[in-house]
């Protein structure tokens, strides 16, 4: 017999070699007809697994992260099952669960292929599902493996197969596939109801733009048919809200390939949402205490060297400047915190100075390849909000609760109240990889995890999630539509103060190395903006707002009114612009509306008269006629953060 721990600290006893499942059938047959799989000893397995030893049990369903990571696995592994049916000859690569369905990566070799052969494909998945085909895991020798895909015939397989160690190599099956892969998978087919192939794209094998480019197919699935069209409408919502399709709607940024792909170009009104966000930042910055600096864009390698990031980054990720003086060896800056150590620097330090904060907008430059660009989401040439914080070992988690304060008041003024702190901490089991010392590790740890609960974060903690440097603090926000994006970080670093030799005197008059903290909660602005833009569908918070109204005269006599009107609001800093067009005024209501100008002022013959403004609102209609003052005044107190 063996002993099994669920998760409610109750324990079970169970025939040796009793299946997750037959557990599940143990407590509910409601139970046992949703689980996916199962986490046994934090390791996820098949669900229909033999448990052998003694072993603690949480049973996955669909609303458990591991449960539809499980799920879309097994759907991608049934997608190759109805490509290889339909496509005979076809070759895979790799099927993966990603965070929103799966995907694919395959070689139809001669054959074209198109969103337009999705129909068929779907189709054929759920004719396939409907089979409730078991999966079925076998272990195979790697001898086994190696002749299974030489006879078939698919090279990609036979890559992975090189890498792999004979005795841990496994096969899973259903229906008439085999795939190469160690699982897990859901007990059947039958579970997944709903099925949509969402996008095919190009994926070089392996990442490398030297070898062959595959077609990627991504999809989604569900277990019921209800959910599948629930997602399409947030797609179709998502997509309204596309940051590249609104970035080019109201005139905010570009891309040109002449400039190079990846690297944005701001457009006025996209400077001046900039710049806001730089200004509401910089303000918080200084009344928390930080001291602004200023770094090129460039550094000499032997910085790079020194920090450690040019031989853990490869030279791939840095680039090289030409100068005319041979030997010379300078680089494009990919991070600010090597500057950073070397304005610390500068002068000696005492443990009376600490903390010292360092803030700077740093632009930074890295090689993104051409397939992973990403509208603002991913470029190669972003802005950090960054910040370095030098500081005594005992100053740590002030520091971090400070840090917490900054993120949430950025939060606040943004509108994003949903998001969830994750504390990544150390691999338990193998400490080896990480720098520094245990009794250094295990304060700091300490220090994220009370300064999280002082600060009434709800928190997740991830472990093995911290840098190799440090532990560190990540607040996973929620949009809108529910999509996770990690915005704003604090990561703990004894690797720079140590590589870069910084002290301090200590009160026993001896130096010390001082504790280097990390943090951006902006993170890089470009890709803060784009999440901004979805979040909001471009409707930004008054005080952001490129253009916070648009005065709408009726007709050309009213013109010389709307542009004394607009001097008198811009003199108190209100932001905004007359639209002079020859156009009706119903037009242009309509227009700003469209560009989403948060308030619109028409005026004509009365108005003029009596030096007032009727009102509209985006979104709400008429608010009525004001004088000058008062819609000044409304503004002023609607603006200010």
């Amino acid at each position: 017999m063996i002993h099994i721990t669920l998760p409610d600290g109750s324990r079970r006893q169970y025939a040796k070699g009793t299946t997750a499942m037959e557990i599940a059938q143990s407590i509910s047959e409601g139970l046992a007809r949703n689980v996916l799989a199962a986490e046994v000893n934090g390791e996820v397995w098949d669900a229909s697994r033999p448990i052998e030893a003694d072993s603690s049990v949480r049973l996955l369903t669909w609303n458990d992260k591991e449960g539809k990571s499980t799920f879309w696995h097994s759907s991608a592994h049934l997608m190759a099952e109805a490509l290889e049916a339909l496509y005979p000859g076809t070759k895979f690569g790799i099927g993966p669960a990603i965070e929103t369905g799966f995907y694919y990566d395959v070689d139809f070799g001669d054959r074209e292929f198109s969103s337009d052969d999705f129909k068929q494909i779907e189709d054929k998945m759920i004719e396939l599902a409907r089979a409730k085909t078991e999966y079925v895991r076998k272990p195979v020798s790697k001898a086994e493996a190696e002749a299974y895909f030489t006879e078939k015939g698919d090279e990609y397989k036979l890559d992975l197969i090189k890498d792999l160690s004979d005795g841990s190599i496994t096969f899973y099956t259903q229906g008439n596939f085999t795939d190469l892969c160690r699982g897990p998978h859901i007990p059947n087919t039958g579970f997944i109801k709903a099925v949509k192939l969402t996008n095919v794209a190009g994926a070089y094998w392996r990442g490398d733009e030297s070898r062959k480019q595959l077609t990627r197919i991504y999809g989604v699935t569900f277990p019921k048919a209800g959910e599948l069209a629930d997602y399409l409408h947030m797609i179709e919502e998502a997509k309204k809200r596309d940051h590249r399709k609104l970035g080019r709607e109201l005139e905010l940024f570009a891309f040109s390939e002449k400039v190079g792909l990846g690297l944005p170009l701001w457009l006025p009104k996209g400077a001046r949402l900039r710049q806001k966000l730089i200004d509401f930042m910089q303000r918080a910055q200084l009344k928390a205490g930080y001291e602004p600096v200023v770094t090129p864009h460039i550094g000499h390698k032997n910085l790079y060297v020194t920090s450690g990031h040019y031989e853990k980054y490869g030279a791939d990720s840095f680039q090289p400047i030409h100068t005319p003086q041979e030997g010379e060896e300078f680089l494009l800056k990919p991070m600010n915190c090597p500057h950073h150590c070397e304005i610390y620097k500068t002068k000696p330090r005492s443990y009376k100075d600490l903390p010292i904060r360092y803030a700077e907008f740093g632009t930074v430059y890295r090689y993104e390849q051409s397939g992973e660009l990403h509208g603002l989401t991913r470029v190669r040439g972003f802005t950090q909000d960054d910040a370095h914080l030098f500081c005594r070992p005992d100053q740590v988690k002030d520091e971090f609760k400070k840090v917490i304060d900054l993120v949430l008041y950025v939060f606040g003024a943004l509108g994003f109240d949903d998001y969830i702190a994750q504390i990544s901490l150390r691999d338990p089991e193998n400490r080896a990889k990480y720098i520094g010392t245990d009794e250094n590790w295990d304060r700091a740890e300490r220090d994220i995890i009370e300064a999280a609960e002082e600060k009434g974060l709800k928190t997740v903690v991830e472990y093995g999630e911290a840098a190799f440097y440090g532990p560190k603090l990540d607040f996973m926000v929620k949009d809108a539509l529910g999509r996770k994006w990690q915005l704003g970080t604090i990561q703990v670093d004894y690797n720079l103060p140590e590589r870069f030799e910084l002290e301090y005197t200590g009160s026993d008059n001896v130096k010390h190395r001082p504790v280097m903290i990390h943090r951006a909660p902006f993170g890089s602005l470009e890709r803060f903006v784009a999440v901004l833009i979805e979040h909001c569908a471009g409707q930004f918070p008054l005080w952001l707002a490129p253009e916070q109204f648009i005065i709408l005269p009726v007709s050309e006599k009213y013109e010389e009114y709307a542009k004394k009107l607009l001097e008198s609001l811009n003199n108190s800093d209100i932001r905004g612009l007359v639209d002079l067009r020859d156009e009706k005024v119903g037009r242009k209501i309509r227009d700003a509306e469209l560009k989403k100008i948060p308030y619109m002022l028409i005026v004509g013959e009365k108005e003029a008269e009596n030096g007032t403004v009727s009102v509209r609102k985006h979104g709400q209609g008429d608010l009525g006629t004001m004088s000058v003052n008062e819609f000044s005044e409304q503004l002023i107190k609607e603006i200010t953060v």
